[in-house]
């Protein structure tokens, strides 16, 4: 099989990279289902944008839950929902894995790993940690999720140049547009564990 049928995204913002999931899978270009949507907020474009284009959408806000507890509650709407990969696009929390999606979880982070990873690491803070560091070079890593911060196995990155006029913004742009492309293709480069 060259590409999960089935797959469960977990955010928790604007949802750009499940959108870019969405329009390419419409287009023909990604083979590939999503099953579920699971956010950790209730709040966010991402699940408004879901519902739009009616994926089910789970809602797993953490409370007081411990991250074991919390790990749990996520992985059952995936499981339920057949998912035979889950993708974490701007799900900005730590989890723990359970052992049935060992190896079939992974991540989209906005830098080349394993510079500028780990927590607190996300967003414009990314982007303002290279220009301020003095990369001539940035991009992005598709990677197994583990239970640390990006940390699991790499899977594909994307180079962008760091231009000499950048703000965070322009380099963000340039970034998020090589994501567009990495994610869907280690998509279809997945294959499931077994």
């Amino acid at each position: 099989m060259t590409a999960p049928r089935r797959i469960a995204v977990l955010l928790s913002g604007a949802g750009r990279s499940l959108e870019n999931l969405l329009e390419r899978i419409a287009a023909g270009s990604l083979a590939a289902e999503v099953a579920v949507v699971v956010s950790s907020r209730a709040d966010v474009r991402g699940v408004r944008l879901a519902r739009r284009a009616g994926v089910p959408v789970e809602v797993v806000e953490r409370g007081g839950r411990d991250v074991e507890a919390w790990s749990r509650a996520i992985f059952a709407p995936c499981r339920a929902a057949g998912a035979e990969l889950v993708v974490m696009a701007g799900f900005l929390h730590l989890v723990a894995i359970p052992a049935d999606f060992a190896d079939r979880v992974i991540n989209i982070h906005p830098s080349l790993l394993p510079a500028f990873g780990g927590k607190g690491f996300h967003g414009d803070h990314v982007h303002r940690a290279v220009l301020a560091r003095g990369c001539t070079v940035s991009g992005c890593t598709v990677h197994l999720v583990d239970d640390e911060y990006d940390h699991g196995r790499i899977l594909l990155q994307r180079a962008v140049p760091v231009l000499a006029d950048d703000t965070p913004e322009s380099l963000a742009a340039r970034v998020f547009a090589a994501e567009c492309e990495a994610l869907p293709e280690a998509i279809r480069r997945f294959r499931a564990p077994g």
